[in-house]
This record gives C-alpha cells, sequence and structure tokens, in this order.
C-alpha cells in the first residue's frame, strides 16, 4: 500500500470525488449561512449536484482588494476576532487564519514530498505579515521536523546555518536554492560534501525542468513544488514522482474558461478556480488568476487525484515575481504622484534565470522618490528608464522566458 498521510489520498477516484463534494456542500451551506460576500452572490441556495455548484458565479481573485476595503468581515465566516493570524499580502490583501488544525493544508503535501519526522528544515519563506514562512512552518512541525526560521536573504548566512546545523530539508524558491548553491561554490565549498539537503520544496514561481535539474544535481536532493496561494493555502502538489501536482483532499479544484466561466474537462487550459473547505474563510469559486492545465491520468504513485500538469500564465494583467503578485492599479498609484509621468510601463525578465522589473517611463522625473515609493508599494526593487516612446499599450508586460 502507498504511504500516504491521508488515507484520501488513495481512495478508488469516483469514491474520492463524492467524499470530496459532500464536503462541498457543507462548506457552500455554511458560507451562505455566514457569509455576507457569499450571500449577496447567490439569490438563494438549491445545490445537489457538480451542474448546480458550476452555476455559482465566480470570485475573481482580484476582487477580494475592493470587498476587504469596503468591510473584511464581510468575507469571513467568523468574527475577526477569533482567527489566529491576520496577514497582509500586497495588494493590498488580508489573509487570515483560523484556528482549525492544519488549516493550510500542506501536511499531506510535505509528507507526499518526502519530509519525514527528524528532518532539519530550513525555511527561507518571509515571516514578516506575509503568511508564507508560518503558512509552510506549522505542517513541518505537525510531521515532526526542525524548524530553522531564516526567512529570505542574508545568503552567506543562509549557508552558514545550513551547513553548521546540517539541514536535510529546504523550504523556499528553487531559483533561491540555486543561488545559494552558487554563492557556496565561489566560496569553496562542495555542494555534496558540505551540505546534508536531501528533500527540497519549491512554491512561488514557475520550476522548469532545467532548474529543477540543476539543483538536484548540484545538492544530490530530490526538488519538489507545491501550488497553492495566500487566500486558501495548499491547492496541489508533487509526490516523489514529480509528474505533475496531485490535487490535494482538502479543496474542490476546477478549471475554468476565463471568459465563459464553463467548466473545462482535462487537456484543456484554463483559470483555476478553487473552493477550500474551510470554515473561517469559505471562498466559493474563488478565481486565483491563475491557467493550468488538468492532467487526469493516474499516478504512479498510487495517489488517485488528478493533477494539475503545469501553470502556464495569468488570465489578467497581473503577474508573480519572486512569489509577490504585482498588481497595475499598485504602480498606477505611486505613478500619479509624479504627474510629469505620460506613460509607464512595468517589464518583467529573466535573463540568466534571474528576475529583473524595469518602469519605462516617458517624461523626466525624480527617479530616486519614485523608485522608493515603487519599492514601498509592491515590496520589490525596480529598475527606472525613461523613454521618449511606449509603443506597446500593455502596462505590465511579461517577457520572461522559461527554459524547458
Amino acid at each position: 500500500m502507498p504511504d500516504v498521510y491521508n488515507p484520501w489520498e488513495i481512495l478508488p477516484r469516483e469514491e474520492l470525488r463524492k467524499k470530496k463534494f459532500q464536503k462541498l456542500l457543507k462548506t457552500v451551506r455554511l458560507a451562505f449561512e455566514k457569509v455576507k460576500e457569499f450571500q449577496n452572490r447567490v439569490n438563494k441556495l438549491e445545490i445537489s449536484t457538480e451542474k448546480d455548484f458550476e452555476q455559482i458565479p465566480i470570485l475573481p481573485k482580484k476582487k477580494l482588494i475592493s470587498l476587504q476595503e469596503n468591510n473584511f468581515q464581510d468575507l469571513l465566516a467568523v468574527s475577526i476576532q477569533d482567527l489566529a493570524h491576520i496577514y497582509s499580502s500586497p495588494g493590498p490583501l488580508f489573509d487570515p487564519e483560523g484556528r482549525e488544525k492544519d488549516y493550510w493544508g500542506w501536511t499531506e503535501a510535505f509528507y507526499a514530498m518526502g519530509f519525514r519526522p527528524g528532518d532539519i528544515v530550513q525555511n527561507t519563506f518571509s515571516y514578516h505579515l506575509t503568511p508564507a514562512g508560518l503558512m509552510m512552518e506549522e505542517p513541518l512541525r505537525t510531521l515532526g521536523c526542525a524548524i530553522i526560521p531564516a526567512g529570505p536573504g542574508n545568503t552567506d548566512l543562509q549557508i552558514e546555518l545550513m551547513t553548521k546545523l546540517k539541514a536535510t530539508g529546504f523550504v523556499g524558491m528553487a531559483s533561491y536554492l540555486k543561488t545559494i548553491g552558487e554563492r557556496a561554490q565561489a566560496k569553496g565549498l562542495d555542494l555534496h560534501k558540505d551540505f546534508h539537503l536531501r528533500v527540497a520544496f519549491s512554491a512561488a514561481e514557475i520550476l522548469t525542468p532545467s532548474l529543477r535539474q540543476t539543483v538536484e544535481k548540484s545538492f544530490n536532493l530530490t526538488l519538489r513544488q507545491g501550488y497553492g496561494t495566500a487566500d486558501v493555502g495548499c491547492i496541489a502538489y508533487e509526490c516523489e514522482c514529480g509528474q505533475g501536482m496531485h490535487l490535494s483532499t482538502r479543496c474542490w479544484v476546477e478549471i475554468c474558461d476565463p471568459q465563459s466561466g464553463e467548466v473545462l474537462p482535462p487537456g484543456m487550459i484554463g483559470e483555476v478556480v478553487v473552493t477550500p473547505f474551510s470554515s473561517t474563510y469559505p471562498l466559493i469559486r474563488l478565481g486565483t488568476g491563475d491557467l493550468a492545465i488538468l492532467d487526469d491520468s493516474y499516478c504512479a504513485c498510487g495517489r488517485t487525484s488528478p493533477r494539475i500538469k503545469a501553470i502556464v500564465g495569468r488570465v489578467d494583467n497581473t503577474v508573480k515575481v519572486k512569489g509577490q503578485f504585482v498588481y497595475e492599479h499598485q504602480v498606477q498609484e505611486v505613478i500619479s504622484n509624479f504627474p510629469e509621468i505620460k506613460n509607464w510601463q512595468l517589464v518583467i525578465e529573466n535573463p540568466q534565470g534571474k528576475e529583473k522589473l524595469t518602469l519605462y517611463i516617458q517624461g523626466q522625473t525624480n527617479t530616486k522618490a519614485l523608485f522608493s515609493q515603487l519599492k514601498e508599494k509592491i515590496k520589490l526593487s525596480v529598475f527606472i528608464e525613461e523613454c521618449p516612446v511606449i509603443e506597446d499599450s500593455k502596462k505590465i508586460l511579461d517577457k520572461r522566458i522559461w527554459e524547458k
């Protein structure tokens, strides 16, 4: 029998779907009873089949910003005082955490990837305001791992901690682990002899086959990825086979046509629409804005859920850079403080695999002040270049090229 954390992972597919649908119905009824936003979205609740559920209007993630500005409480099924944490992500967006056990649902995922009791895990996700750091730490502690709460940056210290404490696990972005390896080699360290990593988890960026291969070979470890959001937590994760991300047992996932909202069959590109089985923040049919492909073939690991083959892009003029969403309205708010700027465009590139943001502006201005305000708003550093003419009408242009 496959070694799994949750017995649901290996249920016959139709039985698993029925059990998940019953949890979905329970979540929808709770939302209709307690969540004002959902009450405003649907006139009456008559849901007994999946087709009934698919008639509920999708809630776009970008709409959460205005909804929260009006009244954050309207999105919750509990009072704000009953939350365990309230995080803040760029947008700005509040990300509430309830008091349920394994609230973010990552324990099942980490176990599938190979994290085990006794592992010493270096967590390089941020612990400051955004949920990623604690979101990943709590399930690892549940599994019996010891955590080094390193957070991002300070690469030399990361290397010192990782080698002296003989960390066996890494949590963060694969591109950053690659950077750690390159820095360590420049300092004369041997990645096989001086490091003890055996398993690594990557999220918040596209993990290309070439990046995976480079990191796995450099450190002689297993690198797996997960997919989730700061709103709902874990959505999907890779197993030991590394052939796509299994849909988590703790949410209902649909792939929908971005224009019509129609649920699409496996193999077609569509928007990831997710409903977490949450009694705190039951976001019913949340449109993540991510485009993905679903694979319903069976995996050799024995888990029966379909898998997300890949995250292939975004449906709107929003990009994720270094794990942070960048919204057009954020940049526009800053630009409005500089009336001499007639036009602008934010371009994202990734030369040598390192993400770079450049703001092209028409008009001369105080670039030092502009840089400072942008960094404060989007939490990322931006290169600024004056440009006589900006021809492309898109305000945010993603020119990143992902290696095969």
